[in-house]
């Protein structure tokens, strides 16, 4: 099994919090899952990760509808 260091899951979750607003907890990823991406960097791995399970991006960017700048 393949042990996921503390830094590299950290860094993970700040992507898939920036890109799509939830962290692996959100997600329902266990450790088996995150074995998978875990040979990836942090931002490669969120948007892979994104891309499998077709989460939609909440692109910080672009406004959100009714939000006036």
């Amino acid at each position: 099994m393949t042990r996921i260091a503390p830094t590299w899951l950290e860094a993970f979750d700040k992507e898939l919090l920036h890109l799509f607003a939830i962290d692996h907890r959100d997600a329902g990823v266990d450790e088996y899952l995150l074995g998978c991406y875990a040979d990836l960097p942090p931002r490669q791995a969120a948007l892979a990760f994104g891309s499998d399970y077709d989460l939609e991006r909440d692109d910080a960017l672009w406004p959100r509808p009714g939000v006036s700048l």
